[in-house]
Parts: structure tokens; C-alpha cells; sequence
């Protein structure tokens, strides 16, 4: 079948199917189990008003406990069971594995590399950007183009990025682009990717290059919503701009700052693409979800690989948490 026909069809019976749900949902409460009529009008609307957001949310709360909820547990399970023993209890056997590998300290340690650095870096930048480019006619083009990034896949990303930090041999000309400004200041030919420590945070930069347009988009519009009154009574008390911007400006937008810098976090916690297609975790990369692949999917080891999957939940648990309490607390 034509891919476009198969959309099509997709679209229409998923639509379809939704309208015909609710339609026959409320059929069912208000026609069969409790008409509004009789003696008992008044309570059967009552019990129907009820039941109907329940009956409503079934779909969603369905699909998440499918697609979200029943997967952790399973990976759970299988963090405690041996796979080469015909899934046999035991226990916390594959943590302790794990934690006796160099390569998941490693991959720990990288995680932590990330953590402080991305975030940070994509924050600043996208807040620098957001303020500077209200000042100047083309920021709309400017935002576009900084923006633009947030479009292409990370995989699409690492292969750019891959292709800036090519090393040729000497004789031949670079087409790397750091490498042609490289050599043509006098540097020798670098294999940027292979240098330890250093090629963490040049894998680094390409999530810092998409996240920027990110972060920029939404305190650009926080920005945008502070008061002007505040910036001009500052600027009548005699406020420079590094003032204004510090000590009037961020202030206001601080609830703003922290959503982005926690939503980035959860991103850089689950970075997999990057270094997947960059350098598969040699070199002393690897990160926590590389990890997690190699042992699901080359080693065969689905303990080791749910242990592991079962880390990086822990870590992101805690962000998610603390966002969805702050969100709350800023509703009230």
C-alpha cells in the first residue's frame, strides 16, 4: 500500500475511532446506566458526572500504563533476573556486576561531565541570545537561524558535527572545517574525536548547539512578559543595562530559567544519538544510555542492560519530580 493511502488511513481511523469512543461513551452513561430521568434523575447525573472524566482519561491512562508504567516494571524484573539462567531470581546480582565494571564509571563520570556543562552552557547561551537580539532589527532572522538547530535529528547533528571534526593525513587537504582553521594557523592534523577527556565536551557542543535554540525560544518569551514598568523605574533610579539585565530582569524570569535548565537536564540524563554515532562510546565517551545499548544489544546481557536503564531512571526521577512540584506551586 502507497505509504501516503496507509497515513491516510491511519489518521482517519485513529480520528474516527476517538469521536466514536466519546460519542458511545456518553450514549452508554446517559442513555443505559444512568438516564436522567425518573426518580432517580438527580443522583443518576450525579453518578454519571462522576464517572464521565474517568471514562474520558481511560484512553490516556491506558496508553501511558502501556507504554510507559508496564515497561518500567518489566526492566525492573529483568534488573533482577539472569537471562543465561532461563530468567532465574537473582537479586541484585547484576547491580553489583555493573558496578564492578570500569566502563559504567566511566560512563558515570562522563554523565557527570554533562550534566554540569550542557546545561549550563545551553541555558546562558539561550539567555544571552533571548536579550540581545531584542536590542538589534534582524533578531527575528537571528533567532531563526540559532533556532533552526532544534529541527534537525541528533543523529543528523552528530553526522554534521563528525564531519567539522574530520582529520585527513597531512598531505591531503582537510575538509574538517576545525581542522583546515586548525593547520592553516600552523596546528598539526588533530583526530579531535580520539583526544581523552577533551572529546567529551567536543561531543558536548553538539547538544549545546541544539539546546541553545531551545532555551533561547522560551526566555526570549519570558523576557518578553516582564513588566516594563519595573525596567523603567530602574532605568529612572539610574540602573545601567548589566543592572537592568541582572538585577531586574533575571530575577523575574528565575522560575522560567530553572524549567529550561531542568528540562535540558533530562535531556542530556538520556543523551544516546550523539555519541552513538560519534564515536560508540570509544575513547573513553561512553555515557550511561551508550552503555545501556551495548549490554541490551551486543552483549546480550539484558540484567546488566536493565540495571543500567533502571540508574538513569533514578536520576531523571528526581528532576521530574521537583519540576512537577514548582509548576504546582506556580498554578496555585
Amino acid at each position: 500500500m502507497n505509504p501516503a493511502i496507509q497515513g491516510l488511513i491511519t489518521i482517519v481511523l485513529g480520528v474516527g475511532g476517538c469521536i466514536a469512543y466519546f460519542y458511545f461513551a456518553n450514549q452508554l452513561l446517559d442513555k443505559v446506566l444512568f438516564p436522567p430521568t425518573g426518580p432517580n434523575a438527580g443522583r443518576n447525573i450525579n453518578r454519571a458526572g462522576m464517572i464521565r472524566p474517568w471514562v474520558f482519561l481511560f484512553p490516556a491512562i491506558f496508553a501511558l500504563g502501556l507504554y510507559l508504567a508496564y515497561p518500567v516494571v518489566e526492566t525492573l524484573r529483568l534488573s533482577l533476573t539472569d537471562r543465561s539462567q532461563g530468567g532465574a531470581f537473582v537479586g541484585l546480582d547484576n547491580y553489583v556486576q555493573m558496578a564492578s565494571e570500569p566502563k559504567f564509571w566511566e560512563a558515570m563520570r562522563n554523565n557527570m561531565f554533562w550534566l554540569i556543562v550542557v546545561p549550563a552552557a545551553s541555558t546562558v547561551m539561550g539567555l544571552l541570545v533571548a536579550q540581545l537580539t531584542d536590542r538589534i532589527r534582524w533578531g527575528n532572522i537571528a533567532k531563526s537561524l540559532i533556532f533552526m538547530p532544534m529541527a534537525i535529528s541528533f543523529v543528523g547533528a552528530a553526522v554534521i558535527f563528525k564531519l567539522v571534526y574530520e582529520a585527513r593525513p597531512e598531505e591531503v587537504a582537510q575538509i574538517g572545517v576545525l581542522n583546515a582553521i586548525w593547520t592553516y594557523l600552523g596546528g598539526q592534523v588533530q583526530s579531535w574525536l580520539t583526544i581523552p577527556f577533551w572529546n567529551n565536551f567536543f561531543l558536548m557542543v553538539v547538544l549545546i548547539w541544539i539546546q541553545t535554540g531551545f532555551a533561547m525560544v522560551i526566555l526570549s518569551a519570558a523576557l518578553r512578559g516582564i513588566p516594563e514598568e519595573t525596567i523603567e523605574a530602574a532605568i529612572v533610579d539610574g540602573a545601567n543595562p548589566f543592572q537592568i539585565f541582572f538585577k531586574i530582569k533575571v530575577p523575574q524570569i528565575t522560575s522560567t530559567i530553572v524549567v529550561v535548565w531542568t528540562t535540558i537536564t533530562i535531556a542530556t540524563l538520556k543523551v544516546f544519538d550523539i555519541v552513538f554515532a560519534m564515536t560508540n562510546g570509544q575513547w573513553e565517551t561512553q555515557v550511561l544510555a551508550n552503555y545501556m545499548y551495548d549490554k541490551l544489544f551486543r552483549a546480550n546481557d539484558w540484567g546488566v542492560g536493565s540495571a543500567s536503564a533502571m540508574i538513569i531512571m533514578l536520576m531523571v526521577t528526581p528532576i521530574l519530580i521537583w519540576n512537577v512540584y514548582n509548576a504546582r506551586k506556580e498554578m496555585r
